[in-house]
Parts: C-alpha cells; structure tokens; sequence
C-alpha cells in the first residue's frame, strides 16, 4: 500500500503560529507543508498556482477577509477539510460552533499568551486533528479503511456498565437516540428543525469537547421548535425535548418511575471518546429496548455501531445514515458492516422515520 502524504497550508496572520506549526509538523513523515499564508487573499492565490491542499489550517481574525468568509468561501468553491485554530473559537464561543456548521472538522482554540508554548504543548493533538481532518476528505463517498489516527488501547462500553441479559420491560415510551461525529453538526441543523414538537424525547451523542456541547445545543435550539438542552444529572425526558450529552461526560439512560432519566457520569474514554456513543446506546438497550430507535449518523471511526447492534438486539430500531449523505462514512458504514441497523436512510428519510415514531403511533 502506497505510503500517503497529506499536503497542509496554514492561512494565520501570526507569524509566530506560521513558524511554529511549521516546525511541529516537520517530523511526521506523512504530513508535507505546502504553504503558509498571512491572509485568505494570499492563500487563495496560492491555492490557484500550488494546487488545493488535503488540509487548510484557518485564523479567524485575520486582516482583508475573515476566516469565517474564507470557509464559507471554500465550501462552496472546492469543499477542503479545515481546522480553525483560533484565539476567537474558545470553548462555547459563537465563532467555534459557526466554524463547525459551515463545515470546519475541528476547532483549535488558541490562547491569547503563551501561544508558542501552546502549540508546542498541542502537538499531538494538531497531528490527530491532521489526519482526521484527511479522513474525512479521503473517505469522503469511499467508506473508511482502518485508520491508524489513534494507536492507544480502546475501551469498549464495560468500564462504564454492563450489557444486561434480560429484555427491558415493555412500558410503551418511546424514545429516538442518535449519534453523530465528524460532520454532525452541520447533519443535526438537517434534521432537527424538520420534527415537530410532538415527538418522542431525543437523546444524542454529538463527539465535542467540553463547553462546546452547550454552545451547540443552544444554537440548535434557536434553529428549532423543539426545546434543545445540553444534558443534565437527573434531566427527566420529555416528549418534544432534545438532550445532548455534555462534553467529556458520558450520557447514560435510567429508567424512573416518571419514565426515562439521564444521569451524567465521568470515567474513561470509550470507543476513545467522552461522550461515548456506546455507551449510550448500550444503556438505552438495557433500559429501553424495544420502545427505542437509534440511528447513527456522519463520523469517523466505529463508536456507537457496537451499541447500536446492542439496540438491535433487544428489539429496537436501528438505521444508519446513508453513504450519500454522509460527510464521512465511517461510523454508519461499520454499523452496517456489523448487521447493526436494519436500513441506511437518506437524511429525508430519517426525518420521515422519527416523525412517524411519536405518541399517536
């Protein structure tokens, strides 16, 4: 198999962060520095005599034309995975979740002193968000091979609760659980202003660092009828109500004699994320069974297929995003590897399929 290399061109007005990317990334033998640019204007100009880079490394406050123009720019001219590495995309910032819907893959925010050392401290994190960022433009409409972004050992969803043997019982509560990674924000703004109110409760599993969780839920709900929350301890779902789980926490079902529960627990990563989707659906196997509906959505890698078979399994609904649709097919395309959902649908469809589930069913 042909060594890969990732071509990446940085757009920042900080001559210290040109230099200091620049010499982190020297060593890592799959990544090439095309070019570095101190605005937009310049890069474009660039990007037409060099070619268009794998990855585009973007400011945001940058002078002549803003990063968030210059995404939305490159969305529409040429679609090129881009890491927002910013001082104005600190956690729960408008500007970090406005990156992520126009389409960015990452957001890197970048303190206002001590910024060499920073990036320094970053390099690890820099480098996954790299080949990340690559992922999801050569398993754009391609499905994922095996990637090898992350090396470490991976839990699976018994370091936080096991898989129960019996079935849960049958009270008739529906609920619609979805995870989502890699592409996932702008995925949620396609679906969740399309459901009414009278759906059932919406748990979801978006892969975002802390603070950014919030943000998110906040400007979905400002895009919906439905009332959007980020998750908390003891939250009692509601019909009408969407819950997503906080960043670096995981997201687990109880079930109360009001119904359905959320607790909110620490512990490790899962499937290498907290949240982990996994460890969602696993509980809503054992808590909701057959009353449940899950649907994995755009992402990289494979969290939340080994749950969404769990879900299958005692009777729920599964489905997976289909390829088409899909920013990046990982995560959809391995739950249907697995025999884990029982169709893909197109983003359409989903809508018409979590319509369908509610109360008067």
């Amino acid at each position: 198999m042909p060594h890969r290399t990732i071509n990446v061109f940085i757009v920042d007005d900080s001559a210290i962060v040109r230099t200091t990317i620049t010499t982190l990334l020297h060593n890592e033998s799959d990544i090439i520095m095309q070019g570095v640019a101190s605005d937009p204007l310049i890069a474009h100009a660039k990007f037409e005599r060099l070619g268009w880079p794998d990855v585009i490394i973007l400011d945001i406050e940058m002078p002549r034309m803003d990063g968030l123009t210059f995404l939305k720019q490159i969305m529409q001219e040429r679609p090129t995975p881009v890491i927002i590495c910013s001082s104005v995309a600190q956690k729960g910032s408008h500007n970090a979740i406005e990156a992520l819907s126009l389409g960015a893959v990452e957001v890197i925010a970048k303190p206002e002193v001590g910024l060499k050392h920073f990036l320094e401290e970053s390099h690890f994190r820099l480098v996954y968000a790299i080949r990340a960022a690559y992922e999801s433009k050569t398993n754009l409409k391609a499905g994922l091979k095996k990637s090898t972004v992350m090396t470490h050992t991976k839990n699976n969803a018994d370091v936080m609760l096991p898989l129960k043997a019996n079935n849960a019982p049958h009270f008739i509560r529906p609920l619609i659980a979805i995870g989502s990674s890699t592409g996932g924000v702008q995925t949620l703004e396609k679906v969740l202003p399309y459901l009414g109110e009278h759906i059932p409760p919406i748990v979801i599993v978006q892969h975002m660092p802390a603070g950014f969780t919030l943000s998110l839920a906040q400007r979905l709900n400002r895009l919906c009828s439905l009332s959007i929350k980020e998750a908390e301890d003891g939250d009692t779902l509601q019909q009408g109500h969407v819950y997503i789980a906080p960043g670096d926490k995981h997201m687990v079902l109880k079930r109360s004699p009001l119904g359905y529960a959320l607790e909110i627990k620490d512990g490790p990563k899962v499937s290498r994320h907290k949240p982990s989707i996994d460890v969602l659906f696993r509980s809503i196997a054992n808590e909701a069974g057959v009353n449940a509906m899950g649907f994995i959505l755009t992402g990289m890698g494979d969290d939340g297929a080994k749950g969404l078979k769990e879900m299958r399994e005692k009777g729920a609904k599964t489905y997976a995003q289909d390829e088409e649709s899909c920013i990046v097919y990982g995560m959809p395309k391995v739950a249907v590897e697995i025999d884990a959902v029982l169709a893909s649908l197109t983003l359409e469809e989903i809508i018409t399929t979590i319509k369908r589930s509610g109360y008067a069913r």
